[in-house]
């Protein structure tokens, strides 16, 4: 009973903390949704939701190397191999430098052609670019937080990332308003305020490694194809999470302007980045039981294992309930805030949006926790076929074969999709726990 409430403990520092980081991170997006609708109206929301996808191509790919790496990382810690820790570190950081910066070069040479090729027309060519520019050029940024961030709590400091996505997050906020409001600085302001943020978090996290109480260090190390390898098989479900909403977007986006125009876009903006902020408090309890889940699953203490992903699916159900009572009935209230020239098309499309895009919820937090699961036990073929089934391979053909019943077939896409897949996690967990009855079993 002792080590059974010690584990709640763990899951609740750990969940808590993390979710409310993840909540501040994803506010990034929301700060510019808001700001740009009061200040360039629905042109600029058109602009952003164009542009988001390539945002989530940048954090997906940060995600994978930290998530991947930290996996590693949590799980040789806890057999006290401090070189080989060391070096997933290492060359966790080599893959985010060659990586980052690719998109670098895509932000200096390569934007004109993202932005028609994602679709973007006459009237918001041009905010599209710019805001595109920016983000690519901060990439880097982007990327070496996301990294820090995920070995950090994986070195035993969930506080210190809470507090430093928290801060960079705000800081965004703050930045969106001076930028745009007093300085006038337009769609520029809001890409540049969201590329300082991670900026300010990698500032935040700083001292931990002055102080050095850091347990892992860049080294002189060959670098390892096989440590690339695994890095990223690790990584993969996390990157394919944050890229699916990406390309979910521009599929979206195409069948919304074909249905809609230019409005049935700017509606979905305000969906898809609420969408981002639910979202990411399942991502927060997944990531955040990822470091206790592999560091017991080092140890080979897969009862503590089996009560934390327990623990973390019912935090999950009891979320999804209170936010789809929210948006059950506060959808007009919440569009309002972002329909800031009171367009009633946009209105009638986002608040039918809302109530039909998260009855996903409940679907859409139990395969994101299920795939960190066998992601942090390192059993990554299963996440890899719940990432790929609800970012791609179901997602795109659902929304294209349900959008021949309209807008309304275009949102229910994004829940039918969570649902068959969610079902296929449940019994993808069954017949792990009949492989291996002394793992988990929480069906």
């Amino acid at each position: 009973m002792k080590k059974e409430n010690l584990c709640l403990q763990e899951f609740i520092k750990y969940s808590s903390l993390n979710v409310l980081g993840m909540i501040g991170l994803s506010c990034y997006i929301l700060a510019d949704t808001f700001f740009v609708s009061k200040a360039l109206g629905a042109d600029g929301l058109t602009a952003l939701n164009l542009a988001i996808p390539v945002y989530s191509f940048i954090h997906g790919s940060g995600l994978m190397i930290g998530m991947g790496g930290g996996i590693k990382y949590a799980i040789v810690k806890s057999q006290k191999d401090a070189d080989r820790a060391d070096r997933i570190f290492t060359n966790a950081a080599a893959l985010m430098v060659i990586i980052a910066g690719i998109f670098f070069l895509l932000g200096i040479f390569g934007t004109g052609f993202l932005v028609r090729l994602l679709g973007a027309d006459e009237a918001v060519f041009e905010m599209t670019q710019t805001y595109l520019k920016v983000i690519l050029l901060f990439a880097p940024m982007f990327m070496t937080n996301n990294l820090l961030l995920c070995f950090i709590r994986n070195d035993g400091a969930p506080q210190l990332s809470m507090t430093a996505m928290i801060c960079g997050s705000l800081s965004n906020v703050v930045l969106d308003y001076v930028f745009m409001f007093p300085l006038g600085m337009g769609i520029f302001g809001a890409a540049f305020a969201t590329g300082l943020a991670p900026v300010i978090s990698i500032l935040i996290l700083m001292p931990f490694f002055v102080k050095k109480r850091n347990q892992f260090y860049l080294r002189k190390r060959r670098l390892s194809a096989r440590l690339f390898c695994g890095i990223f098989l690790n990584g993969v479900p996390s990157l394919i999470t944050e890229v699916s909403s990406g390309i979910v977007m521009i599929v979206f986006n195409t069948l919304l302007l074909g249905l809609a125009g230019n409005i049935g876009v700017a509606a979905y903006s305000v969906i898809a980045n609420l969408s981002l902020v639910v979202i990411s408090i399942y991502t927060g309890i997944a990531q955040g039981i990822q470091p206790i889940v592999s560091s017991n699953f080092g140890k080979g203490n897969r009862k503590h294992v089996e009560a934390i992903l327990r623990y973390a699916l019912i935090a999950a159900a009891v979320v999804s309930v209170l936010v789809y009572g929210v948006v059950f009935f506060g959808a007009e209230g919440i569009v309002s805030v972002f329909n800031s020239e009171q367009n009633a098309q946009l209105q009638e499309i986002a608040v039918t949006g809302m109530r039909i895009y998260f009855t996903a919820c409940i679907f859409a937090g139990f395969n994101i926790i299920v795939a960190v699961y066998f992601t942090a036990t390192e059993h990554a073929l299963p996440a890899h076929i719940i990432s790929l089934l609800r970012g791609f391979a179901v997602m795109i053909p659902m929304a294209l074969a349900l959008s021949a019943a309209g807008i309304l077939g275009v949102w229910s896409a994004f829940p039918a999709t969570e649902l068959l897949v969610a079902l296929l996690g449940a019994v993808m967990l069954l017949k792990r726990k009949k492989s291996h009855p002394s793992g988990v079993s929480v069906l």
